[in-house]
């Protein structure tokens, strides 16, 4: 049976980018799951009390495109959609690019089969900015969502940090989500588990 869950991402988060790559990995292997991306902006997240939301923020602007371009690939490009996600997120946390910067965005589209160009065409009509704004505040109001990775289930949702990367082992990749679906769905009790260190 098709198990469904919803997950938020923000290029700028590591763990987005662990839990985004166990859950790619897992699909490439054919895990049975219907994954909903959610996008969360970890700057409106932080806006103080008084300030503009970062949407009618010109001076935020180029930090909401990549996040803008990964919502155009979603709904417009979706087959294209892991390998942009894996690839934005690398840029960002492997490669040390800025992904403020629209060249960098269009090369990681171009160099994952999307046309750039198409992309920036979908930002310039205002249609992923609408939808970014719209998703984040719906996942806030719904689930009280605070950042990412929250993997959201059967009226449940938890903030979550995994700290490996899965490389090419979908057993750990599907095991690992796995885990984190069944604490979600089974056991709500459990409220906070958090190691006091982390080992090296």
């Amino acid at each position: 049976m098709t198990t469904s869950f919803a997950v938020t991402w923000d290029y700028r988060c590591p763990f987005a980018r662990n839990a985004s790559e166990h859950i790619l990995t897992a699909l490439a292997a054919g895990a049975d799951w219907d994954v909903t991306w959610v996008p969360f902006s970890l700057n409106q997240a932080h806006v103080e009390e008084g300030d503009p939301d970062v949407w009618d923020d010109p001076s935020k602007a180029s930090a909401l495109t990549a996040m803008q371009a990964g919502i155009a690939v979603r709904d417009r490009w979706p087959e294209a959609f892991p390998a942009v996600q894996r690839a934005l997120f690398a840029a960002r946390h492997d490669e040390g690019r800025d992904i403020r910067d629209e060249d960098v965005i269009r090369d990681v589209l171009n160099a994952n089969g999307v046309d750039a160009d198409e992309v920036f065409k979908e930002i310039a009509g205002g249609q992923p900015l609408k939808v970014f704004r719209t998703e984040h505040e719906r996942a806030v109001a719904d689930n009280q969502v605070f950042g990412v990775p929250t993997f959201i289930a059967n009226g449940q949702a938890v903030f979550v940090r995994v700290m490996d990367r899965p490389g090419d082992d979908a057993d750990r990749a599907r095991t690992t989500v796995e885990r984190v679906l069944d604490l979600l769905t089974t056991w709500p009790e459990l409220n906070e588990f958090k190691h006091t260190s982390i080992a090296r």
